[in-house]
Parts: C-alpha cells; sequence; structure tokens
C-alpha cells in the first residue's frame, strides 16, 4: 500500500537567496508539504533533471510563513554537491519534485518555559524553526550558535528580535573564542529543556560536556544520518542507540541525548 508519506509533490520557488558563504534560503509554496510540518521533521527534495542525482536530499523545515492564507515554508541548505548546487540554481517559478513531511520532529513540554537551543552550524536550520514556534507562545528562549568561522554565521538581522543569541566560532573571529558545547554549562541550569541540532561529534562532546553540569533538563537532538527512502523501507540510516537499532528517518530524526550516548 502506498502511503500518502510517499506522494511525490511539485513545490514551486518563491525565492531564494545566499545568506552566508555557500548557505542558501529557499522559500517554496506546496501546501499538501506545509501540512503536518513541524519543527525537527524534514522533506525529501529531488535535487536535479530525471534519475541524476538519483537518491533524493532530506532538508530540515526552517521557517513558516503565512502570504495569502498559504502556509510557505523554507530550507536553508549548504552547497556540498551535485545535488546542492543544482538546488542553489533554482530561481522563482521553478519546481521541485518533493515528499514529507517525515520523521518525529522537536517535542517541547508544555510546562517548559526557558528553552535553551543549541546550533552547530548548519544545524541553525530547524533550530530557527524552533524558535520561532516557541516565540510565538511565550517561552523564553536562549540560543548557542557555533560555526568554525564568522562568515559561516547568519548574520544577527536574521534571527526573532526577542531571541537571546550567544556565538561561538572555533577561530575566534566572532563571539566566544571555541565550542559552542563551552558554553553549556553556564546556561543549562537555567533551562527546563534543551534542544540541539549540528554534527554528530557535537553531540558526543555535549555528552561529556553534560556529566559535569548539575541539571534536571532533558536534552533532545537531532540526528544526520545518509538516507535513501526517507520513509524507514530501505534501512539505511539505521543508528544504534541504548534501546537497539533505530531508524533516523521513522523514529528519529528527533532522540532524546541519553539514548544515544
Amino acid at each position: 500500500m502506498v502511503t500518502s508519506e510517499l506522494r511525490l509533490e511539485e513545490a514551486v520557488v518563491v525565492s531564494q537567496e545566499e545568506v552566508c558563504q555557500d548557505t542558501y534560503l529557499l522559500w517554496l509554496s506546496c501546501p499538501p508539504l506545509a501540512k503536518g510540518a513541524a519543527p525537527g521533521r524534514f522533506v525529501m527534495l529531488l535535487c536535479g533533471e530525471g534519475f541524476d542525482p538519483l537518491l533524493p536530499r532530506p532538508m530540515s523545515y526552517h521557517r513558516f510563513r503565512q502570504v495569502g492564507g498559504e502556509t510557505q515554508w523554507a530550507i536553508l541548505y549548504d552547497v556540498r554537491g551535485r545535488g546542492t548546487r543544482w538546488l542553489s540554481q533554482r530561481r522563482p517559478g521553478d519546481h521541485i519534485w518533493a515528499f514529507g513531511p517525515l520523521g518525529r520532529g522537536f517535542a517541547p513540554e508544555r510546562g517548559a518555559t526557558n528553552l535553551l537551543l543549541i546550533a552547530g552550524g548548519l544545524g541553525i536550520a530547524p533550530i530557527i524553526a524552533l524558535a520561532d514556534a516557541a516565540l510565538a507562545q511565550g517561552r523564553t528562549v536562549t540560543l548557542l550558535y557555533g560555526a568554525k568561522t564568522a562568515s559561516k554565521l547568519l548574520p544577527p538581522s536574521y534571527f526573532p528580535t526577542d531571541l537571546e543569541i550567544v556565538f561561538a566560532t572555533e577561530d575566534g573571529s566572532h563571539g566566544h573564542h571555541g565550542l559552542v558545547t563551552d558554553l553549556v554549562p553556564s546556561f543549562l541550569p537555567w533551562a527546563h529543556q534543551a534542544f540541539v541540532c549540528g554534527p554528530t561529534g557535537m553531540y558526543r562532546e555535549l555528552a561529556n560536556v553534560l556529566r559535569g553540569v548539575s541539571s534536571t533538563a532533558k536534552v533532545q537532538v537531532l540526528m544526520e544520518e545518509h538516507m535513501a527512502c526517507g520513509t524507514g523501507i530501505c534501512y539505511g540510516c539505521t543508528t544504534f542507540t541504548r534501546k537497539g537499532p533505530r531508524l533516523v528517518c521513522r523514529d528519529g530524526p528527533c532522540f532524546a541525548l541519553e539514548d544515544l550516548y
């Protein structure tokens, strides 16, 4: 039986711009792919003509906006290969085939009023969606945002005005000189929950840092793995947790950090 998640939809490009070095913001119009979309969930985009490249690319929902009664949505991505290079060349009015929404996203608890968001590099993409939603619900949100260098940070004007942001760069070109995880001990005791997205190595480092922090805050992370189908059919994104093997596309991509490390 074919599920609705496997149905290909035509998304129309609304706009596209390079927001920092080799990082693009792409706004799309496709109501079926906006229905059920939420921070931490993702969509699979076919990034090419015909069957080259063959496999779609998983992209987190980055932002949402209302335009004329329609919910438009955006993705934020780096140009890393043929597929994303093709994607960066799309112009308003172009069509992109996609399917979704997919996966399990972030799950803020009802009583969690203080949220700590932690983003490393392109992990900022789904974190911004969560920040927008949490601030709209009246929650207090602090973002710890790190990158290798200042040229890979989104500009301050890009963020919600009510969001407190602390920057970190590995080369010291902006904000704290070091890893974004260095900042966590100073902020986690304040938080009721924490939500994280970044490279896998960042999660391992964060788990080590948390062993020395006194806090009851639960930490949720978004896992990234290579995906072929996005729906749990191919088992290509299997990851091993304390509860056994899990599929990032179907059981995640959101997991409790304590279940991973």
